[in-house]
């Protein structure tokens, strides 16, 4: 009798095919197949390098600025806030560190008349210097932007005033402003003009320390502009070339709004650098006490005055401590000022 398997369990079907050598192929379901669990150990390290992976990202920018802010710390926060605490106390370059005497060295510095007189013409000669400089470094990067020949010759000359030395500077100047002998006013003497007395007069012996700084960083600001102006999109003046603008026109709706922050950079940083001028003035004569009365000392030749020739460190301390603010002061109502002005108009 033929075995038809009818009186046999019915199997339930599992989805499950078993090969002949006996190991399952998984469900017919698709899934892929079950992955051991690791070990304890294991799962310890991946979790480790996830977090080192995290740490790592969070991380990595704070330590590749973090060796200006270490070489900053060193040379820069820690005189200033030493400065301070020299400025605090009675401090001598032989005896030291005397006693605390607080507020007392800036008292005594903002009594003295000739501390008035320095801060007088530090602004005075950073006002004149400053504020012509930035004009005609502007002046001059738009006209090495144009189409002009030889434009690297150009821009390399532009620069080399600021590669010649300080004292290399003031000896050519001083040949020039010499009062009597002079370029500039034998060259007056030959039209009948009275000769200028630079190293007396205070507004000229100015006006001749502002033309020997104007003429070591012009250049320089100016390819600081020109490198700003590379950035702008010709676009922009294509159009208002259409809309039939001229050269003018274009320079202060389009020139001068695009280069707002390089404006305000270069303001501050000349700003900073007015305001601590010392080598133009201390070498204008043989002595480099700022003149016979005191006619272009700036605060840095008052503030080296007391420390090296008085000796008195808490008082030329107070006096860079008081110079430090006025920069910053000066320097945060320039870049306001400097802003709005500039974000008034912008390119149409």
């Amino acid at each position: 009798m033929l075995d038809t398997g009818t009186d046999r369990p019915a199997r339930r079907d599992t989805g499950d095919t078993v090969p002949a050598d006996g190991r399952s192929l998984g469900r017919s379901g698709g899934g892929p197949p079950e992955v051991p669990r690791r070990s304890g150990l294991g799962a310890e390290r991946s979790r480790w390098r996830q977090r080192l992976s995290r740490f790592e990202a969070k991380a990595s920018p704070y330590a590749y600025v973090s060796p200006f802010f270490i070489i900053f710390g060193v040379v820069g926060l820690f005189p200033l806030l030493y400065t301070a605490w020299v400025s605090l106390h009675e401090w001598h370059l032989i005896g030291g560190q005397g006693d605390f005497v607080g507020l007392t060295n800036y008292q005594e510095v903002l009594e003295q008349r000739f501390f008035w007189n320095a801060v007088r013409n530090t602004f005075s000669i950073f006002l004149l210097s400053s504020v012509p400089q930035i004009i005609l470094a502007l002046l001059i990067a738009v006209a090495l932007d144009s189409k002009i020949r030889a434009k690297g010759l150009w821009r390399m000359g532009v620069l080399l005033p600021y590669v010649i030395a300080p004292v290399a500077v003031v000896l050519i100047f001083n040949d020039l402003f010499g009062d009597r002998y002079g370029l500039i006013n034998q060259a007056l003497g030959w039209v009948g003009i009275e000769p200028i007395q630079w190293h007396k007069d205070t507004l000229s012996s100015h006006l001749a320390i502002a033309t020997m700084v104007n003429f070591r960083w012009t250049g320089y600001n100016a390819l600081i502009f020109l490198a700003a102006m590379q950035v702008i999109p010709r676009d922009y003046y294509e159009a208002a070339l259409i809309d039939g603008a001229g050269p003018i026109r274009t320079f202060f709706s389009i020139t001068v709004p695009q280069l707002r922050a390089t404006i305000i950079f270069v303001t501050i940083t000349s700003t900073i650098g007015g305001l601590q001028i010392f080598d133009e003035p201390r070498m204008f004569d043989q002595y480099g006490q700022g003149g016979a009365d005191r006619q272009w000392q700036t605060l840095t030749i008052y503030l080296y005055n007391l420390g090296w020739n008085q000796k008195n460190f808490g008082r030329a301390s107070a006096v860079a401590w008081l110079l430090f603010l006025i920069i910053v002061l000066i320097a945060i109502v320039n870049f306001f000022v400097i802003r709005r002005i500039a974000s008034r108009e912008g390119p149409r």
